[in-house]
């Protein structure tokens, strides 16, 4: 799987065949499809990966930052989703080819799978701290991951990707300055 992510990552999905990657791998074809069915399989199976390193990330990025509040967390989580969705594996794999080759049910699927619990925690506090008005938490998240994928996919098409950033990290800062009442 590792193979596969490096390649991929450095050259997109449709650029890289099974071939390559099990040579890539020291492994056989068929010792890869022991593994996994199919090409689109081990493609899930990647996105899987980095969508798990992503929350580890952003995780991280909050615990390291100067964030004390529920609001202020929410706010590096979100700058943090802007800035992780930059590296050059994020945006092929997860910006550029999941949405392609999952077909966006499942690229929203896996998405949502590792983004929404913790949108949830972090509305979920922000509203029990006083900072955010009570509302459907998850109908909340799911508009605000949306939101957030969003720009993110902006950037990464972007034929200005540092102006874009500008952009879009100031219109996703009012977006939480109109959520928020502190942080």
């Amino acid at each position: 799987m590792s193979a596969a992510r490096r390649l991929w990552g450095a050259r997109g999905y449709a650029a890289v065949g099974t071939p390559e990657i099990a040579e890539a791998a020291g492994v056989t074809r068929g010792a890869m499809y022991h593994q996994f069915p199919d090409k689109a399989a081990l493609f899930l199976a990647v996105v899987e990966s980095v969508e798990a390193d992503v929350m580890a990330r952003l995780g991280e990025a909050v615990a390291a930052s100067a964030a004390t509040t529920p609001a202020a967390a929410l706010r590096a989580a979100a700058e943090n989703w802007l800035v992780v969705a930059e590296d050059p594996e994020v945006r092929q794999l997860v910006l550029l080819d999941a949405p392609n080759v999952l077909g966006w049910d499942g690229f929203r699927d896996v998405a949502q799978r590792y983004s929404l619990g913790m949108t949830e925690q972090l509305l979920s506090e922000a509203m029990r701290a006083g900072q955010l008005s009570h509302q459907p938490v998850r109908a909340l998240a799911h508009v605000l991951i949306g939101a957030l994928d969003e720009a993110a996919m902006v950037i990464a098409t972007a034929d200005d990707p540092e102006q874009t950033r500008a952009d879009v990290s100031l219109v996703i800062q009012r977006l939480l300055d109109a959520m928020l009442t502190e942080g």
